[in-house]
């Protein structure tokens, strides 16, 4: 029997270790491996029959601020799964991007002589490049998605394996043949969390209000991850609209992202990994971000933004293919260029179709598959 733990906090991560524990149990099956999967993950890793111990769905904060408000629920969750792998003793445990928490939860298991695979690499290159030589030594294989990741560990002894991005095998398998790209229907991806609503939203709805104006013909949706964002997007919009009564229709969804990924013609969205999803599957963004105040001053003075950008795409890219707009900039004044420009025909539509196709040929190494390699690797590991 062979125990290995996976661990996601945000809904990417979620995403990835569903993908993640799929492989392992295929690859195990090909082995004759009993395989004995757990971890902390949320609604996808659940779904893929991964028994979770700790369900992450509503712990996938961004900032100071929004960390120190749950900050005795995190100390609660790490000491319990502390506990539990020290009574359980898997083979590996398998932490999935999350810093903030899985840091620590990496230096106990190091201590507590079990071993750590790190998949999708927290960005010590933008935050705590100082750092690198402290996890070389507490992991005992980092798995990265960027093939720049794996220079970032090369001053180090640890090895840094690229194994492709895992989002380049999802979208590709589920793109739908039979959908054409709608140049009319412009795609709002406000984010994931509770907090990236709250801030990124309105900004939105204002950029929405102009963009309207001057292009009638443009039919606005809304794709969200999950129920709850879906009726904090509604709630929001319905109290934004007796304000502003000219605002257009604005349709939402709920978990079809990938569908209107390859729908729309244009989108306009919170920086994040939907980023990297929408080059992939070849929509055209602008990107914007908008933290706590606080956070942000605080950012400011450990964070420097790798290649001068923060929109992944871009850093993969070394180069601008989305605009991006940060804090105060995040607004329709400087956002209806960019967006104009962008638009079908737009005077830099040709450019960013360019940009993404050269992403995807980045993050894809010889066509590999990305959650079949990092599994491939878990169990040399562990052999």
């Amino acid at each position: 029997m062979k125990k290995i733990w996976i661990f996601a906090g945000e809904a990417s991560g979620d995403l990835y270790g569903a993908r993640l524990g799929e492989a392992l149990r295929k690859l195990a099956a090909e082995k004759n491996i009993d395989l004995e999967l757990s971890g902390m993950g949320g609604p996808r890793m659940m779904a893929s029959g991964i028994p979770v111990k700790v369900d992450s769905t509503e712990l996938g904060v961004m900032g100071v601020v929004e960390v120190l408000k749950l900050l005795f629920t995190f100390i609660g969750i790490y000491f319990k799964l502390v506990r539990a792998a020290r009574r359980e003793r898997p083979d590996a445990v398998v932490l999935i991007d999350y810093p903030g928490f899985n840091l620590m939860y990496a230096f106990a298991m190091y201590f507590s002589g079990i071993k750590v695979i790190w998949y999708v690499c927290p960005h010590l290159w933008v935050w705590g490049k100082w750092r690198l030589p402290v996890l070389a030594k507490i992991c005992a294989k980092m798995l990265v998605i960027f093939p720049f990741e794996v220079d970032v560990f090369a001053p180090t002894c640890l090895k840094a394996e690229f194994v492709g991005h895992p989002l380049i095998d999802i979208v590709n398998e589920r793109k739908d043949v039979s959908i054409v790209r709608d140049p009319k229907k412009f795609l709002l991806l406000p984010g994931s969390r509770v907090m990236e609503i709250n801030r990124l939203l309105e900004p939105m709805l204002d950029t929405v209000l102009q963009l309207a104006k001057k292009h009638p013909e443009l039919e606005f949706h809304i794709s969200a991850p999950r129920e709850k964002i879906v009726r904090l997007c509604e709630e929001k919009i319905a109290v934004y609209r007796k304000n502003n009564p000219e605002l257009p229709a604005i349709t939402l969804s709920c978990g079809d992202t990938g569908k209107w990924q390859q729908l729309a013609g244009t989108g306009l969205a919170a920086s994040g990994t939907v980023t990297v999803e929408s080059a992939i599957a070849g929509l055209p963004l602008v990107v914007g971000y908008r933290m706590n105040p606080v956070t942000i001053r605080l950012a400011s003075w450990v964070v420097t933004l790798y290649r001068g950008y923060f929109t992944m795409v871009n850093i993969i890219a070394n180069k601008t293919v989305f605009e991006e707009f940060l804090q105060h900039h995040f607004v329709p004044e400087e956002l209806l260029e960019p967006i104009e420009s962008i638009l079908p025909g737009g005077k830099r539509r040709d450019e960013v179709e360019k940009g993404m196709r050269e992403v995807v040929s980045l993050l894809s190494p010889q066509g590999s598959n990305a959650a079949q390699q990092a599994a491939e690797a878990c169990f040399e590991l562990i052999k």
